[in-house]
């Protein structure tokens, strides 16, 4: 512990941990204190040396204390506290799990109140006790504190765990069994340490503004990408792995290709028609010209800014110059969130300065619908390498691209983590991953994609492919245009970044604790350790009637439970369907498992979220609940 620091004990018996401490820590301001009186904790011989050595080093020493009710012991002008220690807490006697369970969680509550923003709380809990997976041998759920669940009431994670070696610290014996001067046995213990959560973000709209050819438009974003909008990955001061990994793929590719970024600002929004695309995959939005939107609601979010799953739709405008949206009818034009960089292709290779020979690159975040996994990444960023050779050299060229890129990986991967990686080349023709065959035909008529560079890991799965390789052909005007091939790899940046510093979920490319960020100083690439250890899990299940004659949209209902619980469900599966033979009707029922992987997240907080849930799949999927 450093100095200056404020270290709060509590629960002690007979202080001998306090004392310990006290010696390992004489530049740190301690505070011990105990939930008995001091007439009666005096009386005890060890006790009593271990209070005399307290008091001679200057600790401040506290009797009668609660720990559920800190803030009443301790004034916010007396300084918070850098770190809180709690060994083997216990309602006392033959108290079951339940009881400890609210103990923890108040006692939890109480930290919050007299905490450091970034300080610590140590709980050591007997083996078993704290119900994790850090626990040898684990008990069953329910028969445990579930310490970490309790934790998360008050907005913290387990940050750490690691045993509680009493033997280790100089003096300690545990006492208290059975609210006795007794000892008990702590072989197996372990030692829980506690941090501060970042908040879930609010759902609360956000305008976004931008150039759309000729005209400034103004449009709401889609709820799930709220805090996904302009976070500057790609920027040139960024450290993020993200970008780091772009670079260093450049720098690879660099030593076979001459290389030349495309620095121009791509559009955010695509306008016009799309290929090979679901359109209930797409993020559509309804944009409404600049003039003619006031400040006032550009601030509060417009009620009437409609975001879309469906393509069929007609638009008008209302009296405030924001456009209106009916389903039934197809407009002349359709905007969305660019769903690849791969639509722009063609207008890059149409360019004047578009040199043959050169391989031009080009970046940036991209969007998509998609059923929920820890791969399937409703934004991403994605970097596209182009280059256009004369025609029957693209195969080889194709073939260069594709191996320059897999021996990059292999060669980032083995420096960051020291380990081998299986990378393979696939045929396109082999590939079945729904999301990504949706991938492999943007932009059908104009595009053959040819190889998919796939990754065999435990980190991301039996086999992800995050690039694929293909040709195009070109459609300049000139002579030589039709001598000319464009090939191009298209390249999910944020899945090689999860590999290759064994990031096991996507959500934690996007967190905002600054604990993520912290771990890459300078843009260096590093192995990553998760902050938020054995977040709890909470199981909901929601069964439904379909509208009759409607097809269920999926990717709507994925869709809609990545908004509402703020991407913390991580797993939906169909568990039941049902159709009556007297009326054709059918019900479904699926199962949603809510965890975060870097924010605090209580039960009861789920359980708001499951209602949510449940209303808004009735008002936009027409359901009918059970």
């Amino acid at each position: 512990m450093g100095p200056g620091r404020r270290v709060l004990l509590l629960g002690e018996g007979n202080f001998s941990f306090a004392a310990a401490l006290c010696g390992a820590a004489a530049a740190s301001r301690l505070v011990a204190t105990c939930y008995e009186g001091e007439e009666d904790v005096s009386g005890r011989p060890l006790a009593a040396a271990n209070l005399r050595r307290l008091r001679e080093s200057g600790a401040e020493v506290l009797f009668s204390v609660d720990c559920t009710k800190l803030r009443d012991y301790f004034l916010p002008a007396d300084g918070a506290f850098s770190c809180i220690y709690f060994n083997f807490p216990h309602c006392g006697r033959k108290a079951g799990v339940m009881k400890n369970r609210a103990l923890l969680a108040q006692f939890f509550s109480s930290c919050a109140e007299v905490l450091a923003e970034k300080g610590e709380v140590h709980v050591a809990l007997c083996n078993g006790q704290g119900g994790t997976p850090a626990d040898r041998p684990r008990r069953a759920w329910h028969n445990s504190w579930q310490i970490v669940a309790m934790a998360a009431g008050a907005r913290f994670i387990l940050s750490d765990v690691h045993p509680f070696n009493a033997e280790n610290i100089h003096g300690y014996k545990c006492t208290g069994y059975r609210s006795q001067d007794k000892s008990f046995s702590i072989e197996g213990a372990l030692n829980h340490v506690f941090t501060r959560s970042t908040p879930l973000p609010p759902l609360k709209p956000m305008i976004c503004q931008m150039e759309l050819g000729s005209r400034r438009v103004s449009f709401q974003v889609p709820q799930v990408l709220v805090d996904k909008i302009n976070r500057g990955f790609l920027e040139l001061n960024s450290d993020h792995p993200v970008r780091t990994v772009k670079e260093k793929l450049t720098a690879v590719l660099r030593q076979a290709f001459p290389i030349q970024s495309i620095d121009c600002c791509l559009p955010l929004l695509h306008q016009g028609h799309i290929s090979g695309v679901c359109h209930s995959n797409v993020f559509w939005i309804v944009p409404s010209p600049e003039e003619n939107a006031c400040t006032e609601q550009m601030a509060n979010g417009p009620a009437n800014a409609v975001l879309f799953s469906h393509a069929d739709f007609c638009k008008d405008t209302d009296e405030n110059g924001w456009m209106k949206v009916q389903e039934g009818n197809l407009i002349s034009e359709q905007i969305c969130l660019r769903p690849s960089l791969l639509l722009y292709v063609q207008t890059l290779i149409e360019r004047a300065t578009f040199l043959p020979g050169t391989l031009y690159v080009l970046s940036g975040p991209v969007f998509r619908k998609c059923p929920i996994s820890p791969h399937s990444l409703p934004v991403f960023h994605e970097a596209v390498f182009l280059c256009a050779v004369d025609k029957g050299m693209e195969n080889s060229c194709i073939q260069m691209l594709a191996d320059t890129i897999r021996s990059g990986i292999h060669s980032l991967h083995q420096t960051v983590s020291g380990c081998k990686l299986n990378i393979t080349l696939q045929e396109a023709t082999s590939f079945e991953t729904t999301e990504l065959n949706d991938f492999a035909a943007f932009e059908a008529q104009v595009t053959k994609i040819q190889h998919f560079v796939c990754v065999e890991t435990d980190a991301l799965g039996s086999c992800e492919k995050g690039c694929c390789v293909g040709s195009t052909s070109t459609a300049r005007d000139g002579p030589k245009s039709s001598d000319l091939v464009a090939v191009f790899a298209s390249v999910n940046l944020d899945l090689l970044a999860m590999l290759i510093c064994g990031i096991a979920d996507w959500r934690m490319l996007w967190t905002s604790d600054e604990r993520f960020l912290s771990q890459f100083p300078g843009g260096e690439l590093r192995v990553f350790k998760s902050f938020s250890l054995y977040p709890p899990s909470y199981v909901h299940d929601v069964s439904f009637w379909v509208p009759d004659g409607e097809q269920f949209d999926e990717v709507a209902f994925h869709t809609i439970a990545r908004q509402v619980s703020r991407e913390t469900v991580v797993s939906i599966q169909l568990i039941d369907s049902f159709q009556q033979s007297e009326t054709g009707r059918k019900s479904l029922c699926y199962r949603l498992t809510y965890q975060s992987c870097d924010k605090a997240l209580s039960c009861q907080e789920v359980a708001e979220m499951q209602l949510l849930f449940r209303e808004e799949i009735r008002q936009c999927l027409r359901v009918t609940l059970r």
